[in-house]
């Protein structure tokens, strides 16, 4: 093998070694976390005798309360310290703060808008440090606005054609639909959350007509992806859409939105599904 790698690098060709991230993803959809979805969290982080759990709340409008509801729960389950990180209210360069963000074996993110997230987290050590954990293999979760943070194209939920904000599109519109930059995890699959309860089958529809190369998918409250390497595994009680492989895509004149076929998957608890990383 190394006189193979030579030869080639002799002949002028290069070598690019991609080294997979040793952690996982575990994505919620949303609404309500039930015992058992938290334990599966719990047992997928894999936490040993000098772990921790470090929350991330810069999502949520309630920063405290978030926090302290989720602790109550994982108290119930496991004796691991929890610690609450706000980095709204604390100096993101605060290398302590920074090298524990690093070294958690679990990370969580709150619900509530993705963008104050983003904007919090974006070209700082905390994005770095969230980065690290993940591919030393840690566990990083996320619920709600916790989810959509994962990918690199992340749905803010504005249309660009309408105004009015609404929770699911009414429309099926060349772009219309509104990316920011996220924390990337998932480079190549786009997540969307409250999938069925809200009925946001257009907005994913719409995402995967931006971006036809990718797959997105679509998860339910109460339900979760594992996501390990190119496979994740789905977890909950309600399921997980998944869109990919869009043929012949074309809009009108007018700019509504028109394609052949796309692969279309529903799954449930225990189900595999294949995704992008």
């Amino acid at each position: 093998m190394k006189k193979l790698f030579l030869l080639l690098a002799m002949a002028g060709f290069s070598i690019v070694v991609h080294a997979q991230n040793k952690g996982n993803l575990f994505i919620i959809g949303g609404g309500n976390r039930s015992d058992d979805l938290m334990k599966q969290m719990l047992n997928t982080s894999d936490l040993k005798a000098k772990d921790y759990i470090i929350v991330l709340p810069m999502a949520s409008e309630i920063p405290d309360s978030g926090y302290k509801t989720l602790s109550l729960q994982l108290k119930k389950l496991d004796q691991h310290p929890i610690r609450n990180f706000n980095f709204n209210k604390h100096d993101v360069n605060d290398k302590s703060w920074i090298d524990s963000l690093a070294g958690a074996k679990l990370i969580y993110i709150l619900g509530g808008d993705q963008s104050r997230f983003m904007k919090s987290v974006l070209n700082t050590p905390i994005y770095t440090a969230i980065h690290k954990a993940y591919k030393n293999g840690s566990t990083i979760a996320g619920t709600s606005a916790g989810a959509a943070v994962m990918s690199k194209y992340m749905i803010t939920g504005k249309q660009l054609l309408d105004t009015v904000y609404k929770e699911t599109f009414n429309k099926l519109w060349d772009h219309n639909i509104e990316f920011s930059e996220g924390l990337g995890l998932l480079q190549n699959t786009i997540i969307d959350q409250h999938f069925l309860k809200r009925n946001r089958y257009n907005r994913l529809i719409s995402a995967l007509a931006a971006h036809p190369d990718l797959v997105c998918v679509g998860i339910d409250e109460g339900t979760a992806i594992i996501v390990h390497g190119h496979q994740a595994t789905v977890a909950g009680e309600s399921q997980v859409i998944r869109l990919a492989n869009l043929k012949a895509l074309h809009h009108t004149d007018k700019g509504l939105l028109k394609f052949d076929q796309a692969a279309f998957g529903i799954f449930t608890a225990g189900d595999l599904i294949d995704i992008k990383p």
